[in-house]
């Protein structure tokens, strides 16, 4: 449930995009008070809810000042959390005033004060996370310290879903409640469709109690466990890898600390702690690195103060003697705040971090032998992930003449998971397509693809989510026992990879036709033609003479040095395929005849036409038309178009060698 949050990753164009933006603060996140009801050992930031620190935090009209003041530079998101955010006795007011014009908004609460009035309240539109700290009341109750909290909770929850406002469950695991983990999940889905992992790792203490640390310190999983529960997404974590400007770790080239979270990381979002110190990152506890909203303005902590912070702190003979120069960085969720919590200091190694990087390292490193798979296909590498292993037997065996060792410089990315995700209720966004069994939405920066069992029928087999430019889609199914059963004839487990190679061969000068390819002498022959036109005829007539491509779907791709048609696993009669390419020589168009005779056409609209009735095309807007009338101009351009006339004699095969020995002689006296 939790991938299906992510609807289709940005592409990198939009990721660029979006990094050359003006720096806006977007996001505020504001901790309301670090007071709190429960008293969990496991709490970072907590204080009793009679502490004197009351008195100090900002006011309704403080708060309502900032809100303002950050909406006037772009503020549209806030994320509200404390300690418990409810025991302000002022809260319905905060909230409703942070949230009545905000794009969106996120709640933490351990949802022991709400109240029906309150879950009204909560209905708003945004995302209500709601903790849980074990199956059971003794356990959960051992973990807050606070008898009767676990009923005080599931009350809360009674409260929202009678209101109808829809929240997740945020599961805090530790040492104390892992043994209920199972029970805990088990519970969170009776409670909501929806739950997360929430603080798999603890933070040391804000205040730095070594009374405090040491429990906590006490409450930490084994990094085994970490990463059992809280499993990295490999896929994602490749993406992340390979796009560093979006990383807070330091780079090797720059020695301040904070300064990559700072201009790039974090240069949409703020903090602000219950006192009204500003900051970029709420793991960020070091009074010099926040500023008084008190005794300055909101512009200038943005535009001034947090700026400034990136040449504060500047990497030490510590961090250079340990995380600066670990081969682990890439697999660490260490930071510099966080080595600040853990010793003071910005760049001190975290032992316990380590120790879960490694794991996580050899997480990935088992996940990506059993659950990924890479294939090659007119220059573009298909990277296939499961939840499931992946083996030798998962899919047919024509898949093997194009399966590669490692990805090439062109790769998109299919992720299959093995249920489908709860679409009750949910924003699918404005629907773009419905035809037969499939419906098609446009949300943001995604495209989703509902796929029924049959036209007319509600029940659906398939969920695909695409992001912008079809280089990334997560593919939802319940269809695990075939997954497993293996020798499946897609990649997409869709009934055509089509869907998608239609889509991304637009952005690459290239197209999809509904063909067949040989490769005779060196030299690409495409033959087009809809079914029953002789296709596969015309394939078993060469096999023995030519290299078979492909007898159903075949490649068109602009190169640099011109046009070449490549082979794909999409078989029609004859289930021979072939990943290689050549040089497009000739396409033909297939008439059968009692006469076996080749005639040339003139470049024009009857060539186009012809090309453009055997196109195969999926979901196309304008802009795919647009890039694929051009490409198709230039085909008819550059690359001889034939009619071809023939029987089942094999006698055109003469026609065709001739043909092609002749373009090979015409190039070798070219070159001489």
């Amino acid at each position: 449930m939790q991938s299906f949050e992510k609807l289709g990753q940005e592409s990198y164009v939009q990721k660029r995009r979006a990094r050359e933006m003006p720096r806006i603060p977007l996001e505020g996140n504001l901790d309301l008070t670090y007071r709190c009801n429960n008293n969990c050992r496991h709490c970072w930031v907590r204080i009793s809810p009679h502490a004197p620190e009351k008195k100090d935090e900002l006011s309704l009209e403080e708060i309502e000042q900032l809100a303002a003041d950050a909406r006037k530079m772009g503020c549209q998101n806030w994320n509200i959390s404390g300690g418990e955010p409810m025991l302000r006795p002022d809260f319905p007011e905060i909230f409703d005033y942070l949230t009545h014009k905000a794009v969106f908004y996120r709640l933490n609460t351990n949802g022991t004060l709400i109240t029906p009035e309150i879950a009204r309240l909560l209905r708003r539109q945004g995302s209500k996370m709601v903790a849980l700290y074990g199956a059971t009341a003794g356990v959960h109750d051992h973990i807050t310290r606070t008898p009767g909290s676990f009923e005080a909770a599931m009350q809360g929850f009674a409260y929202l879903k009678e209101a109808g406002a829809a929240f997740t469950v945020q599961l805090i695991p530790m040492q104390d409640n892992y043994h209920q983990f199972e029970n805990m999940v088990e519970l969170a889905r009776t409670l909501s469709p929806r739950y997360r992992i929430g603080a798999s790792l603890l933070y040391l203490s804000a205040c730095g109690s070594k009374h405090r640390n040491a429990e906590i310190a006490r409450e930490r999983l084994d990094p085994k466990e970490v990463i059992t529960i809280d499993q990295p997404d490999p896929s994602l974590e490749d993406w992340l890898a390979g796009q560093e400007e979006q990383s807070c770790r330091t780079n090797d080239a720059d020695d301040r600390l904070y300064a990559r979270c700072i201009a790039i990381a974090r240069r949409r979002s703020f903090h602000v702690d219950p006192y009204g110190r500003m900051t970029f990152c709420w793991a960020i506890k070091d009074p010099a690195l926040r500023y008084d909203l008190r005794t300055g303005s909101f512009r200038d902590a943005w535009e001034t103060f947090i700026p400034s912070l990136a040449d504060r702190v500047r990497c030490d003979a510590e961090y250079l003697e340990n995380c600066g120069r670990c081969d682990l960085r890439n697999d660490c969720w260490w930071c510099s705040g966080y080595g600040y919590l853990e010793h003071g200091r910005h760049g001190a190694k975290v032992e316990y971090l380590c120790q879960v990087a490694r794991e996580n390292r050899a997480f990935i490193e088992d996940w990506q032998r059993r659950h990924r798979r890479y294939y090659a296909i007119a220059g573009i590498t298909v990277m296939v992930e499961a939840d499931l292993p992946i083996t030798d037997q998962t899919f047919d065996g024509k898949f093997r003449q194009f399966e590669v060792d490692s990805p090439g410089p062109d790769l998109i990315s299919i992720r299959h998971h093995f249920s489908l995700p709860e679409l009750t209720g949910r924003d699918l966004g404005l629907q773009v397509h419905r035809q037969l069994a499939w419906t098609i939405y446009r949300k943001g920066n995604s495209w989703i693809y509902l796929l029924a069992r049959k036209p007319g029928d509600s029940t659906l087999q398939r969920v695909a989510v695409f992001n912008n430019d079809y280089t990334r889609a997560r593919i939802y199914s319940n269809n695990k026992e075939g997954f497993l059963k293996g020798n499946s004839p897609t990649l997409s487990l869709f009934p055509t990879d089509q869907i998608l190679l239609a889509q991304v061969l637009a952005d690459r000068d290239a197209c999809l036709f509904h063909s067949s390819g040989v490769i005779l002498n060196g030299r690409g022959f495409l033959f087009l033609g809809h079914s029953g036109a002789g296709k596969s005829t015309l394939v078993n007539i060469l096999q023995g003479k030519a290299e078979i491509l492909c007898d159903d779907h075949n490649i068109v791709h602009r190169w640099p040095e011109g046009f070449r048609v490549h082979g794909t696993w999409a078989h029609g009669e004859v289930p021979l395929v072939s990943a290689a390419s050549a040089p497009l020589a000739a396409i033909f168009f297939l008439q059968k005849s009692r006469q076996n005779r080749l005639s040339l056409l003139k470049p024009g609209k009857e060539a186009a036409g012809n090309l453009l009735s055997c196109l195969m095309k999926s979901l196309a807007g304008a802009d795919w038309w647009q890039k694929t009338l051009a490409l198709v101009a230039a085909i008819v351009r550059e690359v001889p178009c034939y009619v071809m006339e023939f029987d089942k004699s094999g006698k055109v095969a003469d026609q065709l060698e001739a043909l092609a020995q002749a373009g090979g002689a015409e190039e070798k006296a070219q070159e001489r």
